[in-house]
This record gives structure tokens, C-alpha cells and sequence, in this order.
């Protein structure tokens, strides 16, 4: 009886894969916190289940691939090709996926605008 576990246990031992899966590498981005990079350099995308905005100017997919290529091209700097990302509670993963790599293959830096929720007591 022993021996069947064993021959069992060596079998899936030697039958399971050990090569991790393969996906899309994924670079969590950083909250920022002080608002002393929100300034007229830096792009603002903006993302709803329905629409993308950049700078508050809405896109359809298409022709945001090459609008924020153009700005992206136009920063010389690393600092100034930070794009920070706004994106409501319900847009669908997969879009979000979308648009960051778009935004990493033009160059984008990305970073994630957090709301905070605040409780103030008044006594």
C-alpha cells in the first residue's frame, strides 16, 4: 500500500508543471499623495466604463492609442511623462489593462489618483 502512495506521489511530482504561467507583466504604479505634481505638465486620463478622457477631453479607444502617443512624444524629461490615471469604481479590468498598456507603450509613467474618504466628527 505504501508503495502505490509513493509511485503516486513521485508520478504527479514528476507530471506537474513547473514553468510559471505566461501573462502580460503588470507594473502596480504608486498612489501619489502631494499635489505638488498635479500641475499643468502633467497628463490626466480619465477612465468610465464608456469613455477615456485626456485632460478632461473625451476619446473613442482609437484615437486614444495615438493622442497620448503625441503627448507622451512631446515630454523630454522622465518627470513629465508621468500620466496620472483616474478611474471609476466600475470600469471593467480588462479596460483598464487596456489603456495602461497603451499608455506604457507610448512611454507613460503611470500613477493612480486614490480618493480618500474622510469622517469628520462635529462635536
Amino acid at each position: 500500500m505504501n508503495d502505490i502512495a509513493f509511485i503516486l506521489i513521485v508520478f504527479f511530482l514528476v507530471c506537474a508543471s513547473v514553468e510559471p504561467e505566461d501573462g502580460r507583466t503588470q507594473i502596480i504604479p504608486r498612489s501619489e499623495k502631494n499635489e505638488d505634481q498635479k500641475n499643468s505638465q502633467t497628463i490626466e486620463v480619465g477612465l468610465t466604463p464608456a469613455t477615456v478622457t485626456i485632460d478632461g477631453t473625451p476619446y473613442h479607444q482609437d484615437q486614444f492609442a495615438g493622442r497620448i502617443q503625441q503627448l507622451i512624444e512631446q515630454k523630454k524629461a522622465e518627470s513629465e511623462r508621468v500620466v496620472v490615471v483616474k478611474s471609476q469604481a466600475n470600469v471593467p479590468y480588462n479596460h483598464w489593462i487596456a489603456m495602461t498598456e497603451i499608455i506604457e507603450k507610448a512611454g507613460g509613467i503611470v500613477t493612480l489618483l486614490l480618493e480618500e474618504e474622510q469622517t469628520i466628527t462635529v462635536e
